[in-house]
């Protein structure tokens, strides 16, 4: 039986796969090319044949995992406007960050970012486009836009030390369990069902 050759889109999609979970693991620079083509069961040049350098293998895996975002917000958002859009793509991140995966490329990104002006550039092009995005369903002032991208940072902060299972005041102080199934509940009566998860609450406005 002759085997089926991937086309180049697919070994492409099949090493960003891999680059994922390579990079969530060990950073941009902790991570080795060859740990990723291994992973993704291609030969190391093959990678450097589709991205050109490690620096933009890194870039492209930070896109998948901002236009994972992008999407879910869109999703979340349809149909709605305002404040309700903004609960919605607010309750949608939340549902992601259960992927520790990519939880931890964001912030290897935003860490790499200090000291690379082309991995900056990148994380600055995903704001951008989120702050794009936000504006397209919410008409909201500056300071509402400032608070809504930091409860987000947050809420990245507060999943990456696993907060939620620490149970003493002072931690719980960083959730709000009522305020959160209250939203949830108003966007089920508009036909938005939005799940519950271990790291559902999010920090207390």
């Amino acid at each position: 039986m002759v085997p089926i050759r991937q086309s180049a889109d697919v070994r492409r999609a099949s090493i960003l796969q891999a680059a994922i979970v390579e990079f969530a693991r060990s950073g941009y620079a902790g991570t080795s090319t060859e740990t990723i083509a291994a992973r993704a069961g291609i030969s190391q040049p093959y990678i450097f044949r589709l991205f050109g350098t490690k620096k933009d293998l890194f870039v492209a895996t930070h896109e998948v995992v901002s236009a994972a975002i992008e999407d879910a917000f869109v999703t979340s958002a349809d149909g709605l406007t305002g404040e309700d859009a903004m609960a919605a793509m607010g309750l949608a991140y939340i549902e992601l960050l259960q992927d520790p995966d990519l939880l931890q490329v964001q912030l290897h990104a935003f860490a790499a970012a200090a000291g690379d002006a082309d991995i900056a550039k990148a994380c600055q092009e995903s704001f951008r486009r989120l702050w794009n995005l936000v504006t397209r369903y919410a008409d909201v002032t500056s300071e509402t836009m400032r608070e809504f991208f930091a409860q987000g940072m947050l809420c990245n902060v507060l999943a990456a030390i696993d907060l939620r299972s620490v149970a003493q005041p002072w931690a719980e102080s960083f959730f709000d369990e009522a305020a959160e199934e209250e939203k949830r509940m108003a966007l089920r009566q508009m036909g938005k069902g939005v799940g519950t998860g271990a790291d559902s609450a999010v920090a207390s406005a």
